[in-house]
């Protein structure tokens, strides 16, 4: 045999290996990921489900800090899974969901530590440069005069 011969007999038997790895693949991976519809449809039913209970905040009229954690709640919630199951997030590699996700995050604690230590200089502000002049001492009680007839 030839040297030529050999490179084509090769080059038939790793042919032929790839497409027996081929035929054994799941369609799935043949054509790209497909993910079954039933999932999709639980999800929209989720979010759907979600979104029922964020109008019912309103509705139930409920107030102060339970209203506004629970319109986070839900949002981050409805969030999550549009992220995760729509964007595929969910069977990407963790290295590619931290670098999508990671920066966002670090904005949001950065976010929070700039509006604490907004808090605290607008007190120390409010406390330590507050005008002598507008500041008033306590009133003095006095005692009412008896009424003249």
């Amino acid at each position: 045999m030839t040297a030529t011969t050999e490179v084509s007999m090769g080059e038939a038997a790793h042919g032929h290996a790839a497409s027996a790895k081929a035929a054994t693949k799941p369609a799935a991976e043949a054509h790209g990921q497909q993910h079954p519809l039933k999932l999709y449809l639980v999800v929209w039913a989720l979010l759907f489900v979600l979104s029922t209970f964020s109008y019912l905040i309103d509705y139930f009229d409920l107030q102060g800090m339970l209203r506004w954690s629970l319109i986070v709640l839900f949002m981050l919630l409805k969030a999550a899974f549009i992220i995760a199951i729509f964007m595929h997030m969910a069977w990407e590699r963790l290295a590619l969901v931290l670098a999508i996700l990671l920066p966002p995050l670090a904005l949001l604690v950065f976010i929070g530590l700039m509006n604490f230590e907004g808090d605290y200089t607008n007190g120390s502000r409010a406390r330590h440069f507050t005008p002598a002049t507008l500041v008033s001492p306590p009133a003095k009680a006095t005692a009412p005069e008896p009424a003249h007839e």
